[in-house]
Parts: C-alpha cells; sequence; structure tokens
C-alpha cells in the first residue's frame, strides 16, 4: 500500500464510518478501484479504526467526561444506567465476533454483488426512517439491545453501522438527538475490542507488513474526515434529510450490483 492509497482508504473509513453508507462497503469498493494487494491489511484496518474511535472521542469529549466522572462516583444513577445500556447494546455484535469471526471473514473478498445487495439494504432501512412517524421516547434497556442486533448486521460489507442504528432507533420511535448519540458512543465498545484482540492475535509481520508513512497519513485522513462526518451527520440526523443517503446508497448499490 502506498500513500495515496492510504491517503484515499483512510478518508474513506472516516467519511463512512459515521456517514450511512457503509465503510466496510466502501473500502471493498475502493481496494477494488485502487488496486490494493492487501485489502485486509491487518494493521492498517487497526489504525484507521482506532483514529474514526479518537475522533468520535473529541466530538462527544463533553459528553463522555461527564459520563466518567458519575461512573467513577461508583452509583447508581444516570450516568452508569447509560453506559450499562452502550454494554448491553454491544451483546449481539460481540456474539458474532466470539462465535462466528471466521465465518464473517469470507464476506471480505471483494464481492461487489454481495456489497451491493447489502447497500440496497441500507437504503431501505433509511427510506423507512426518513418516512416513519418522528417520537420521543428513551433508549431503554430493552430498545438499546434492538439497536444492538441492528448493529451486529453491519458486520454484512455493504451494511451501514450508522445507518441501520440510527435507522433502528427513529423505527423505535427515539428521539432524535437521543438516537445519534447513542450510535455514535455504542460504537466506541466493539471496535476497541476488535482492535485489542486484533493487536494481541494478528501478525504484522511478513508480506502484508505496511511502513510507517502510508500508516501515519491513513490515521490522520481518518482521524480528521471523522470528526468532520461525525459532526456532520449529528446535523444531519436533527433535519431528517436520511432521505439522500438513502437515494446515494440505492445507487452505489446498484453501480456495484450491475460492475460484479
Amino acid at each position: 500500500m502506498n500513500e495515496i492509497q492510504a491517503l484515499v482508504l483512510g478518508l474513506i473509513q472516516g467519511l463512512t464510518e459515521f456517514l450511512p453508507v457503509s465503510s466496510s462497503g466502501h473500502l471493498e469498493i475502493g481496494h477494488n478501484l485502487l488496486g490494493v494487494k492487501s485489502p485486509n491489511n491487518l494493521l492498517f484496518a487497526v489504525t484507521v479504526h482506532v483514529a474514526t474511535v479518537l475522533s468520535t472521542l473529541v466530538v462527544f469529549r463533553k459528553d463522555i467526561l461527564v459520563l466518567l466522572k458519575d461512573l467513577f462516583a461508583f452509583k447508581w444513577n444516570e450516568s452508569t444506567i447509560y453506559v450499562s445500556r452502550l454494554l448491553f447494546s454491544a451483546v449481539p455484535v460481540l456474539f458474532l465476533g466470539v462465535f462466528f469471526a471466521e465465518e464473517i471473514e469470507y464476506f471480505f473478498t471483494g464481492n461487489l454483488l454481495l456489497v451491493g445487495s447489502m447497500l440496497l439494504i441500507t437504503a431501505s432501512l433509511l427510506g423507512f426512517a426518513h418516512f416513519a412517524k418522528k417520537g420521543e421516547r428513551k433508549i431503554t434497556f430493552g430498545r438499546a439491545f434492538i439497536i444492538g442486533i441492528a448493529q451486529a448486521m453491519a458486520v454484512m460489507p455493504g451494511i451501514s453501522r450508522s445507518g441501520a442504528t440510527i435507522a433502528t432507533g427513529l423505527l423505535l420511535k427515539a428521539k432524535k438527538e437521543e438516537v445519534a448519540r447513542f450510535s455514535f458512543l455504542m460504537v466506541l465498545v466493539p471496535i476497541l475490542g476488535a482492535a485489542f484482540l486484533d493487536l494481541i492475535g494478528g501478525d504484522f509481520s511478513g508480506e502484508t507488513a505496511i511502513s510507517a508513512t502510508p500508516l501515519l497519513i491513513g490515521f490522520a485522513a481518518a482521524f480528521i474526515s471523522g470528526m468532520v462526518a461525525c459532526a456532520w451527520m449529528i446535523r444531519i440526523i436533527k433535519s431528517g434529510k436520511l432521505i439522500y443517503f438513502a437515494i446515494y446508497c440505492l445507487i452505489i448499490g446498484l453501480i456495484a450490483i450491475f460492475a460484479a
């Protein structure tokens, strides 16, 4: 992987991690278009995912500091309940990661037909959410678990994690602002957990190794574009303009299917 490829893939990861268009699907398409020989380069994948996690921490730094302060008060308060719901929402994706990790890897082989089909599912979810009646419900443990199931579905390349979780939250009649906050914070647990497991169990040597410069470029691109996309997506959810992303996913999905 060279510097230009790292820059493009880092930008794709940062932007599409938060925009409801599927980062995994776009990365698969990007690998095909750029001709990257090692699309599953583990170290690069861990690096850009950690970069997007850090961008989330920056955007939600005030919320996270409040949660941590209240959490370490060691009392059953509003913050500890909220964190408990975040952890509970991670159960479905944790289950898939522990018991079906090898099976999931088979989907990441550059199969544009699969990616395109899953993008159509993302488009459908966003379309349903756009036309659904708005609600003011809170995210309970039950709703958190259902949103967690939507997040687990997003292990498929082409199904947007943010799109699936936000759309599910809106379909459950949860408040827009709360859905956005919960969707972006809930990703911290699975991404950090997956990155940690990859670091302790991955093989970073041999032909798939990547030099420091592309790693730094990819990290910076994912971090900066991630902050921009995260802040932008919050405004988009409040304005209720998810339909534009539904149309985008529909178009890109059809292109991927016909190009397969």
